[in-house]
């Protein structure tokens, strides 16, 4: 893969991650509830759903949903509806954080866990790989040239949540934001189910 090509697949996929949505209101809620670890754990894992979503990507995805349009439609209403769960999960932590400070405490496993699951149910990300990332991708290319796209796209997720992660559980910064947490959480809450609601009522501008 030539070095400039190369160089475009970097900066998209760091655009496709430093966008705001689920996934970094994943990494924050983690980073909230259980500190550094579940945090970073969270954009680690969240980083090999990525990776997957690639992998695909390389194997495919995008002319497979292309012939099969309705296959494509019930994998988006499935993330929209988990996505959606998430929602109400914050808003009742929001709930419960107004009434006790720690209230609400996340673990490495369920970060690892959720942090897979965010990456392959987003909307968004299945679009990403669909109509960006596959555009690189052609008939004669190479197994080491799809290996470096699959980890191009892994490492960039995984470094920046791990970065986010690790500038919000700093001393100064974790301490101001758990006091904040319950409105936090409403806020992350309000926007997974907007999101959710935005991809059950029409396609994703």
């Amino acid at each position: 893969m030539p070095f400039s090509l190369w160089l475009s697949l970097a900066a998209i996929c760091a655009m496709g991650a430093m966008s705001p949505g689920p996934s970094l209101a994943l990494v924050l809620r983690h980073t909230l509830g259980g500190g550094r670890l579940p945090g970073v754990t969270a954009g680690l894992f969240h980083a090999l759903g990525v990776g997957f979503y690639a992998l695909l990507t390389v194997l495919g995805l995008g002319a497979l949903m292309a012939r099969f349009p309705l296959l494509f439609q019930l994998v988006t209403w499935g993330g929209a509806a988990y996505l959606a769960w998430l929602g109400i999960k914050a808003l009742r932590a929001g709930r419960a954080g107004a009434v006790q400070a720690h209230a609400v405490i996340t673990t490495s496993p369920q970060a690892a866990r959720e942090g897979v699951l965010v990456a392959l149910s987003n909307p968004k990300l299945i679009l990403f790989f669909v109509a960006l990332l596959s555009q690189f991708i052609s008939p004669e290319m190479s197994v080491t040239a799809k290996a470096i796209i699959v980890l191009t796209a892994m490492i960039i997720d995984g470094a920046w949540y791990v970065l986010v992660a690790l500038l919000l559980s700093h001393s100064r910064v974790l301490p101001w934001l758990q006091q904040r947490a319950h409105w936090i959480n409403r806020a992350t809450g309000v926007m997974l189910i907007a999101l959710a609601l935005r991809v059950v009522l029409g396609p994703l501008a």
